[in-house]
C-alpha cells in the first residue's frame, strides 16, 4: 500500500503543474546551502543560528551593490568573490568604462555562470537610496522598520516535560525542564540604507521559563539550586545601534556587535565557513566591525566600538563587558564564586544545572586594530586583552592540558594581503600570552590564491598553531574547532574546462602534535573532495561530489581500553535543481555514506524537493519528501532544508525512516508576510526517539510546527 504522505505529495505535485508561469521564490544558492551543510557537520550542532553568516545577503537583496560605483572593500563584504575576481572586475571597468548590462560579467575572467547567478540577487547597475549625509527628517521618513515574530514547538510529549513526583525531582533536579516546550523569537529592526541599523532581538528556547511565577517545582532545595536567577520574559536579549560611513567615522557600534580582522587568527567573534565545496575559499575577508542581529548567546561582544579614518588608513577600538555561562565552583563556607571549571556554550537555561551556571563569569575585552588598505594590498595589526573576574581552571584531563587557564589573556597579531598580478598572497601571525600554566604561544597561517589561467585556479594554505597558543575569540581556517595544536597544508583547485562546467577539488593534510578530545594520542589525517558542477542554463544546475576524510579516533569498542584507531568517512552525492516552469522548481538528491572504524557501516539519503508559486499568487509552497537508512548516529547525513527567513534547519538523518516538510509563505500585503511550516520525521526501526535524554519521545515519529510573521514598513 502506498504511504498516505506519498499520495498527498503526488496529488500536490500534479496540481502544481496546471498553473501558469510566474517567478518562484528564490532561496539560498546551492553553493551557500552546501557551505552551511559542511559547517553544521563540522560543528555537530544542528541548533546553531547561522543568520550572522547570511543575513547581510538579505540586506544586499534589498540594497544591492552598484557595480559601477563601488569599492573592493564593499565587494568583499558580500563574501561571494575572492580578491582576484574583485580586481578583475574593477580593472575591467577602469579599462572599458561602466558596465552596460549585468550579463557583461560573463566576459570577465573568473566569472562563470554559477558565480554570476549567485551574485545576481545582490548587485545592480543603478544607484540605491540611503545617503550617509541625509537629514534626520529624511532618515525618519525613509527608513525601514521590520518587526518579526516566530513560534515553534515539537508536538509530541518529551521526557523533560512529563510529570514527575516530588521525590523524583528532589533526587534528580535536572531530570525535568523548568519551563514550557515552545521556542519563541522576536525581533525589531530599524535600517536606513547601508548607513544605519538599530534593533533588539529576544529569544526563549524550549524548556526555558517565560514567567518566573510559573515554576512547576517549588521546594526549598530545588529553589536553592536556582540561586534566584529566574527572570520574567525572554531568556536572551540583544540590542544594537550601528552606524557606517559618516564623515571620518567608518563604523560605530553601541550594544552588541562582532569584530573580525585579517584571517581571524587574532580577533574573530563570529561564525565563518571552513573547508567547503568552493575549493578556492580559503582566504578570509574580515572587514572589522559588524552589527550583531543573531540569537546565538555566545559569539558576540557587548559594549561599544568605533572605526575611524579615510579610505586607506583606518583605526578601530573596541571594548566589551558581558556575562558568560560557566560550570562554577563556589566556596562551601561563604558561597562565593571561586573559579570555573569550563565555559558553557549551549545558551540553554532550562534546568537547575543550566540556570545555576548562568552569567557566573564576567568577561572584559579591550582591543584595537590599525590597518592600511590599498586596492591591491592590505596590512593590519590587531591586539586584544581578555580579562575574567575569576580564574578559569579546566578539569584535569590529559588532552586539555594546554587549554586556556587563568584570568588574563593577551593576543596580538599582524595580517597582510597582497595582490601581485594573478597572485594573491595573504596570511596572519599571532602570539598569545596569559596567566596560566603555559602562558605563551604562537600561531600562523599563510596562503596564496593563484589564477594560473582563465580556466584554472589554485589555492595553497599552510598553517601551524602551537599547542600552547590560546585565543578564545578566534576563528581561522582550521580542521580543529579552535586555533591550537594543529599543523596543516591545504591545496585546492578550480578548473573550468568549458563555460557550463566547473570542477572544484581539494586535499588537506593535517597533524595534531598533542592529544585531542576522544583521541588519546598525537594523530594526523587527510581530507579530500572533488565536485563537478554542470550549469548549461539558469534553469538547470547539477553536481556530483565525492568527499573522503581519514583521521584517528578512540576505539568505539565497548569495554576496551581507549586507544586511537583509524577512522574513514566517504560521501558520494548527486544533486540536481531544475526549473520546469518559471513557477515550479524541483530538486533531487541522492547521497551515500560509508563509515569505517573497525567495522564498516553504510547508509543513504534520497529526497525530492518542490518550490512553487502560481502566476499572480502571493502564496509560495515548498515541500520535501526524504527517505534515509543509516545504521546509527556515527553514519549520519546532514542536509539543508528550506526554512523561514532567519531560521535554519540542517538536520542530521540517521537510523531508518522518512522525513517530510511542507512550508507555506504568504505575502498578505506588500508589508505583511506569514510563514507556516510543518515537518515530520518517522523512524521505522525505532520505538524511542532520542533515548536517554530529556528530549526522549516514546514512539516512531517526531512532528514540529513553526509559524512566523514579518511586518515591514
Amino acid at each position: 500500500m502506498i504511504h498516505p504522505t506519498i499520495r498527498l505529495l503526488f496529488a500536490v505535485s500534479v496540481l502544481l503543474f496546471i498553473y501558469d508561469s510566474s517567478p518562484a521564490q528564490d532561496t539560498l544558492s546551492n553553493s551557500l546551502q552546501q557551505k552551511l551543510e559542511n559547517l553544521a557537520e563540522n560543528s555537530g550542532n544542528e541548533e546553531t543560528d547561522y543568520s550572522a553568516l547570511t543575513e547581510h545577503l538579505e540586506h544586499y537583496r534589498k540594497h544591492p551593490v552598484n557595480l559601477n560605483n563601488t569599492s573592493s572593500t564593499r565587494l568583499s563584504e558580500l563574501g561571494l568573490l575572492n580578491n582576484i575576481q574583485i580586481e578583475n572586475l574593477l580593472r575591467h571597468i577602469d579599462k572599458n568604462g561602466k558596465l552596460i548590462s549585468l550579463y557583461e560579467l560573463q566576459s570577465i575572467e573568473g566569472f562563470d555562470l554559477q558565480t554570476i547567478e549567485q551574485l545576481f540577487p545582490y548587485i545592480t547597475l543603478t544607484e540605491t537610496t540611503g545617503s550617509a549625509h541625509a537629514s534626520l527628517n529624511n532618515i525618519l521618513h525613509e527608513a525601514n522598520h521590520e518587526l518579526l515574530a516566530r513560534f515553534q514547538q515539537i508536538l509530541e510529549k518529551q521526557k523533560g516535560f512529563s510529570a514527575i513526583d516530588s521525590a523524583g525531582i528532589c533526587r534528580n533536579p535536572n531530570s525535568r525542564y523548568i519551563g514550557s516546550p515552545q521556542k519563541i523569537y522576536a525581533r525589531y529592526r530599524f535600517t536606513y540604507g547601508n548607513s544605519l541599523s538599530a534593533g533588539i532581538t529576544a529569544e526563549k528556547d524550549p524548556g526555558e521559563l517565560f514567567f518566573r511565577n510559573n515554576t512547576k517545582y517549588s521546594y526549598p532545595y530545588y529553589d536553592s539550586l536556582l540561586r534566584g536567577k529566574q527572570q520574567n520574559g525572554f531568556d536572551f536579549y540583544s540590542a544594537h545601534l550601528f552606524i557606517k560611513n559618516i564623515r571620518f567615522i567608518r563604523a560605530f557600534a553601541i550594544g552588541d556587535y562582532q569584530v573580525g580582522f585579517g584571517q581571524g587568527l587574532t580577533a574573530c567573534t563570529g561564525l565563518a565557513y571552513g573547508k567547503n565545496t568552493d575549493a578556492m575559499a580559503v582566504m578570509r575577508n574580515e572587514n572589522g566591525l559588524r552589527a550583531y542581529t543573531s540569537a546565538d548567546e555566545n559569539r558576540f561582544l557587548r559594549g561599544c566600538a568605533i572605526t575611524v579614518g579615510r579610505d586607506r588608513l583606518q583605526a578601530s577600538g573596541f571594548c566589551s563587558r558581558k556575562k558568560m555561562d560557566a560550570n562554577a565552583i563556589f566556596s562551601d563556607s561563604t558561597g562565593e564564586l571561586i573559579t570555573v571549571s569550563s565555559l558553557q556554550e549551549t545558551g540553554l537555561h532550562a534546568t537547575p544545572g543550566g540556570i545555576a551556571g548562568r552569567d557566573v563569569l564576567t568577561q572584559t575585552i579591550l582591543g584595537g586594530n590599525i590597518s592600511y588598505r590599498e586596492r591591491k594590498y592590505t596590512l593590519g595589526l590587531t591586539a586584544m586583552h581578555t580579562d575574567f573576574n575569576v580564574p578559569v581552571h579546566n578539569t584535569a584531563e590529559t588532552y586539555n592540558q594546554f587549554n586556556f587557564q587563568g584570568d588574563r589573556l593577551y593576543n596580538i597579531g599582524a595580517d597582510y594581503s597582497v595582490l601581485l598580478r594573478n597572485f594573491n598572497f595573504f596570511g596572519e601571525t599571532s602570539v598569545s600570552s596569559g596567566s596560566g600554566k603555559y602562558p605563551e604561544g604562537i600561531a600562523y597561517l599563510h596562503g596564496c590564491n593563484i589564477s594560473l589561467d582563465p580556466k584554472l585556479s589554485l589555492a595553497v594554505l599552510h598553517r601551524n598553531f602551537q599547542r600552547s597558543f590560546q585565543n578564545l575569540n578566534a576563528n581561522p581556517f582550521a580542521e580543529n574547532s579552535g586555533p591550537s595544536n594543529e599543523q596543516g597544508l591545504y591545496i585546492g583547485v578550480h578548473a573550468k574546462p568549458v563555460h557550463s562546467l566547473s570542477i572544484h577539488a581539494y586535499h588537506d593534510r593535517f597533524t595534531f602534535p598533542w592529544l585531542r578530545y576522544r583521541v588519546n594520542a598525537p594523530s594526523h589525517g587527510n581530507e579530500c573532495m572533488i565536485q563537478v558542477n554542470y550549469m548549461p542554463s539558469k534553469k538547470l544546475d547539477t553536481y556530483i561530489s565525492i568527499r573522503q576524510k581519514d583521521k584517528s579516533m578512540n576505539t568505539s569498542s565497548a569495554g576496551s581500553i581507549d586507544f586511537a584507531e583509524h577512522y574513514t568517512q566517504l560521501n558520494y552525492r548527486w544533486h540536481i535543481s531544475y526549473r520546469i516552469f518559471p513557477s515550479l522548481k524541483l530538486s533531487n538528491r541522492v547521497e551515500c555514506i560509508t563509515v569505517k572504524q573497525g567495522t564498516e557501516k553504510k547508509g543513504f539519503l534520497v529526497y525530492q524537493d518542490a518550490a512553487f508559486r502560481k502566476k499572480g499568487s502571493k502564496i509560495t509552497l515548498t515541500l520535501r519528501y526524504a527517505l534515509f537508512d543509516t545504521p546509527d548516529f556515527s553514519s549520519r547525513i546532514y542536509t539543508y532544508e528550506n526554512d523561514m527567513p532567519g531560521s535554519y534547519s540542517i538536520p542530521s538523518y540517521y537510523h531508518k525512516g522518512n522525513r517530510v516538510y511542507l512550508m507555506m509563505s504568504w505575502n498578505i500585503t506588500g508589508s505583511l508576510e506569514l510563514w507556516l511550516r510543518w515537518s515530520q520525521t518517522y523512524y521505522s526501526n525505532q520505538n524511542v526517539i532520542s533515548a536517554g535524554s530529556l528530549n526522549e519521545i516514546q514512539g516512531h515519529s517526531k512532528n514540529e510546527v513553526k509559524a512566523q510573521v514579518r511586518l515591514r514598513l
